[in-house]
């Protein structure tokens, strides 16, 4: 806990205090100056000192290990999340203990990835294995969500039908090439370390987190058995293979608030944003081509009923439109060409974790 609040002083500093003298200064030049300015600006300065001041201190005690972490409650753990998916990739070289990493979790904690660990957290493991990977600021437990709307999970569904379900987590303020590599690495120690032979894989990933399994899979590998050899089913749930519009915009919101002096700040905060927030601008194209053996499933949602409807056309999900999760550009050409496509009428992007139309799917695309 005293990392976050280390985090919200330097944030303070950096986006609001700074942010509303550059502004000040900034409009005072556009109308000549004022009186007083070197009081304010010391003023301004005495500020940000005391803040940065704050933040060293509080994260020297956090680095003691004194009080709560973050981890240790459900609101923790949602505000790590979204911290690592804004700006996760500075987390990294700046404050590492509060950066996620690329790991496999069970009842909260990261799971060691030997024979030893995996056995201990996976007593009646089989030779089917399910991934789930969440997507842009969530985390593992995000899949646990609208429980009561259907009375079960995706994950506690399969497990009756035969498959062991794995959830992993990542940093989704990494790039999503250097967050594929990552993975890659993990599901091949996972696959050579599982407490049986691994038959089959099937990976379900939400929004980015299909991005991030499809840059796993487009690692090249020199092991004789590559973990990709027995992937047969890759899910997407809203995954903006061709990217967002949400992301697109803050770019050029970013952009064009900088051109002023007196919106420059606003800008900065904007830029503020991860490379992988940046990532999602674009997707992942043909440079990442689909697993030649496996099936692809794909499923979009729209706030209407219809998928044509022209708010639903625009809108989507709210954050990703049908082309997109598609894998379809307007030039009609398609990424996956093969692939089985579901569209969900009337409801958003985080619906979509767990929707009784994807049990009923997921159920007969892995029989």
């Amino acid at each position: 806990m005293l990392d976050a609040l280390s985090l919200l002083t330097e944030v303070a500093d950096e986006l609001v205090v700074r942010s509303v003298r550059d502004t000040h200064d900034a409009w005072a030049d556009r109308f000549g100056g004022y009186p007083g300015r070197r009081i304010t600006s010391a003023v301004y300065g005495g500020v940000s000192v005391g803040l940065r001041a704050a933040s060293a201190g509080l994260d020297k005690v956090a680095a003691a290990g004194v009080g709560p972490r973050l981890e240790e409650g459900p609101r923790g753990r949602f505000v790590s999340s979204a911290v690592n998916g804004l700006i996760g990739d500075r987390l990294v070289r700046e404050r590492p203990r509060m950066a996620f990493g690329t790991t496999v979790r069970a009842q909260g904690r990261d799971v060691p990835l030997d024979a030893d660990g995996l056995a201990a957290a996976y007593p009646r493991a089989t030779g089917r294995l399910v991934v789930f990977l969440h997507g842009l600021c969530e985390n593992e437990s995000y899949w646990e969500r609208w429980r009561e709307r259907t009375g079960t999970t995706y994950a506690e569904m399969l497990a009756e039908e035969g498959w062991t379900p794995v959830y992993l987590r990542a940093n989704t303020g990494l790039g999503l090439r250097e967050n594929g590599a990552a993975l890659s690495s993990l599901m091949q120690r996972l696959v050579e370390a599982w407490p049986v032979p691994v038959d089959r894989v099937a990976l379900v990933g939400h929004s980015m987190g299909g991005l991030i399994l499809r840059a796993a899979g487009a690692v090249a590998s020199e092991v004789e058995e590559p973990w990709t050899d027995r992937v047969s089913d890759i899910v997407t749930l809203g995954t903006p293979h061709l990217g967002a519009p949400i992301a697109r915009g803050i770019g050029h919101g970013s952009r064009g608030l900088s051109r002023l002096p007196e919106t420059a700040a606003f800008g900065r905060i904007l830029d503020w944003r991860s490379v992988g927030v940046h990532d999602l601008v674009a997707g992942l194209a043909e440079d990442v081509p689909p697993l030649p053996h496996a099936r692809y499933r794909l499923v979009a949602a729209t706030l209407t009923a219809r998928e044509r409807h022209p708010v639903g056309h625009v809108l989507g999900d709210l954050l990703v439109r049908p082309p997109s999760a598609y894998g379809r550009d307007r030039y009609g050409q398609e990424l996956f060409p093969d692939a089985t496509v579901l569209h969900l009428g009337r409801t958003d992007h985080f619906g979509l974790l767990n929707h009784p139309e994807v049990h009923t799917a997921l159920r007969e695309w892995l029989a």
